[in-house]
Formats: structure tokens, C-alpha cells, sequence
């Protein structure tokens, strides 16, 4: 179930979310039915934990994604999409055993998503540190490289 999930995060407008309906697969309920809960408890959802995706922005995510689309003609309103908070927050709105393992999971999908990316902004770091060495090396070298290229 770790990778379905870690397939159902994408990078939306800069952070890890989920979309609605994927959320609600994974919490075993249908999209109407999450969207009602949190429709109902709308002051549990701030901006950093749940926003809505214009479709035009979901239809670019879709293609750039190779998300298929409904197989129903398609949306009739804008996705929701949920942070790690939100995606937390929405299992408590529902209050469901299913929703609640579920939750666990997610949430460790989400750590280990963070970890990952950490580890690759340190070795980016690293390599940047090297380049600008390798750069150095060799502009205080280059006279000496520009004598044994004509010698």
C-alpha cells in the first residue's frame, strides 16, 4: 500500500498534496462523501491544509502527470487537495477505522518523502561545493593548463 500511496503524492503549487478523489480511494469512501465532511467542518481546513485545484491547473497536473482521467466525463467541480496536515485532519472528519489506518500510513509516506528530498538537497549542496572547487582549481591553474595545451 506504501507505493499506491507514494504514487497518489504529487508536488502541487510547491508541496506534497493529494488530490481529493485519490485521498478518498485510500480512506475507503467516495469523493462526494469526503468533500461533504469537509464542506461540513470547512474551519478545520486552512490554506496549508487543503485548497482547491482550478481545473485548468489539474487538466496541466493531468498531462504532465499521465493521470487518467474520469472515466464519467470528468469533474464538474474544481479538485480539492490535501497537504500531510489536511490529508491527517480529513481522516478525523470521517472517523472511520479505515480512514484512521489509513491516516498512519499517509502520513508515513509523507515523512519519508520529506527525508528523501532532504537527502537530496545535501548531496546537491555537496556537489555545488565541489563544482565551485573544481572551478577554482582551475582558474588558479590556468595559465599552467594553457602552456601544456601548446607545449
Amino acid at each position: 500500500m506504501e507505493k499506491e500511496i507514494e504514487s497518489k503524492i504529487l508536488t502541487i503549487k510547491g508541496q506534497r498534496a493529494i488530490l481529493d478523489s485519490d485521498l478518498a480511494r485510500l480512506y475507503g469512501v467516495s469523493t462526494s462523501r469526503l468533500n461533504e465532511q469537509v464542506t461540513r467542518n470547512i474551519r478545520r481546513f486552512p490554506n496549508d491544509f487543503m485548497f482547491q485545484l482550478p481545473l485548468q491547473e489539474l487538466n496541466n497536473l493531468m498531462s504532465q502527470n499521465a493521470i487518467s482521467s474520469s472515466p464519467h466525463g470528468g469533474r464538474r467541480k474544481p479538485p480539492r487537495v490535501f497537504t500531510e496536515y489536511g490529508a491527517v485532519m480529513a481522516a478525523n472528519v470521517l472517523n472511520s477505522d479505515v480512514a484512521i489506518d489509513a491516516s498512519i500510513m499517509i502520513v508515513r509516506v509523507f515523512v519519508k518523502l520529506k527525508e528523501i528530498a532532504h537527502e537530496h538537497l545535501d548531496l546537491k549542496r555537496r556537489v555545488e561545493i565541489l563544482e565551485q572547487r573544481v572551478a577554482r582549481g582551475f582558474s588558479e591553474h590556468a595559465d599552467e593548463l594553457q602552456e601544456l595545451r601548446f607545449v
